[in-house]
């Protein structure tokens, strides 16, 4: 998942361990029998050393309801996904009926996908937070599903709160530079706010602030990055960056690092994403900390949101029934729940959210969605201006005018 919590070194180990185990087994670039219309192919990333057993559960279940479908699983790591499937679609034979990743906009613009309303029934789009489909769909037709949510919220350690003498989570950017200013100065090694602009995810932290001063990275019909909106998030961002009450070389820090920082009590704040609640529970159970509404420029309630996503690959049109039907299985309330409890992201439909009311995530993340804002990812020069901001926005922490890192970005190659 773009902007899901793969930073953690023990994770990534664990996942390349599992892309090669998988590989050793010959589950790469199997052909999918495209002369059965009961036959699919099921390409899938591995968000857990969990995953595959999870899909293998899923589809035993499915096949005791629909024994005439068989699904065959192909399970990859995230680092290798997106390899493995531009060298599927270079033949049918090897392309999956149905493929769980974050992109979808090409495929849909190069007329591969079926519209999500002919891949699963009309209780089940319905189910879907409203938001989250509008994100999945371009110009009105919605051409693929949204799997799960990661949204963010701000995170604080409420004992270094306590300490500096803040008395409650700040609303604002003012509060939160006031805030991180007052833990900065309790010293020994303490930092105010985790701010990530290295080049691991920093259009992650970068939306934050530009949509928290009304920016957006899109005004519907292209991109748009020189807006004086989105100026004057980064100004704000760069400001915090230089007043020093930050971790140290904020332009070059990742996601994973400040993360690691929090949990262990060293960062007051930061903002974090829902698997930073099970880092907490492994790594630190002890930590005390309270989390609260992303800061903005008025205080408005505002989030990003990111969502991966299924779709459906039209072929040669003759499994549309069988997709339906596995389809329709897995955003079964109870079946959909269990896979993203599981796998610790928020549920992104009313039924899962019903089911899950009590888990951690559900709890904690549940009330961003309706505020959660979205890159632009049903237009293809996104990823382009993504991979410019990774690698400029970081600069702004070194004194670069925040207008200049702009207009870069807004000049890469798309």
């Amino acid at each position: 998942m773009t902007g899901a919590p793969r930073g953690v070194v023990a994770l990534l180990a664990l996942l390349i361990t599992v892309v090669l185990t998988l590989a050793a087994c010959g589950f790469r670039g199997r052909s999918s029998d495209d002369s059965n219309p009961n036959a699919l192919a099921l390409l899938v990333p591995a968000y857990s050393e969990n995953t595959r057993a999870e899909w293998t559960a899923i589809i035993a279940g499915f096949r005791q309801q629909n024994p005439a479908v068989t699904v065959d699983l192909q399970v990859e790591s995230w680092d290798a996904i997106n390899d493995v499937v531009r060298t599927d679609l270079q033949s049918v034979t090897t392309t999956p009926d149905i493929l769980n990743i974050d992109a979808y906009a090409g495929f849909a613009a190069d007329d591969l996908l079926y519209p999500a309303r002919d891949i699963v029934g009309p209780a089940a789009l319905a189910d879907l937070a409203p938001s989250f489909a509008r994100n999945a769909s371009i110009d009105g037709t919605q051409w693929a599903l949204p799997l799960f949510a990661s949204t963010r919220t701000l995170f604080y350690n409420t004992d270094l709160f306590a300490r500096a003498g803040v008395e409650a989570p700040p609303k604002t950017w003012s509060e939160l530079s006031d805030a991180a200013r007052r833990i900065q100065a309790l010293g020994g090694g303490i930092s105010g706010y985790g701010l990530p602009l290295g080049s691991e995810e920093s259009q992650g932290e970068t939306s934050i602030w530009t949509f928290g001063a009304g920016g957006s990275w899109s005004d519907g019909h292209g991109i748009t990055v020189t807006t004086p909106a989105n100026l004057e998030g980064v100004r704000a961002m760069r400001d915090l960056a230089t007043s020093g009450v930050t971790q140290p070389n904020p332009g070059s820090t990742d996601r994973k690092d400040v993360i690691n920082a929090f949990v262990q009590g060293r960062i007051g704040m930061i903002e974090g994403l829902p698997p930073v609640l099970e880092t907490i529970a492994k790594q630190n159970p002890g930590l005390r900390f309270a989390t609260a509404p992303s800061p903005t420029k008025t205080g408005a309630a505002v989030t990003l949101g990111v969502a991966d996503h299924l779709m459906a690959f039209r072929k040669h049109g003759n499994k549309q029934n069988a997709i339906r039907q596995f389809l329709d299985y897995f955003y079964s309330p109870a079946v959909y729940s269990t896979f993203v409890g599981a796998e610790h992201f928020i549920p992104i439909t009313a039924g899962g959210t019903r089911e899950l009311s009590e888990d951690p995530v559900t709890r904690t993340f549940a009330a961003t969605l309706p505020v959660a804002r979205f890159y632009p990812s049903g237009d293809p020069g996104w990823s382009a201006v993504q991979g410019a901001i990774r690698q400029q926005i970081g600069t702004v922490a070194q004194g670069t005018d925040p207008e200049q890192v702009l207009d870069r970005i807004a000049r890469a190659p798309r």
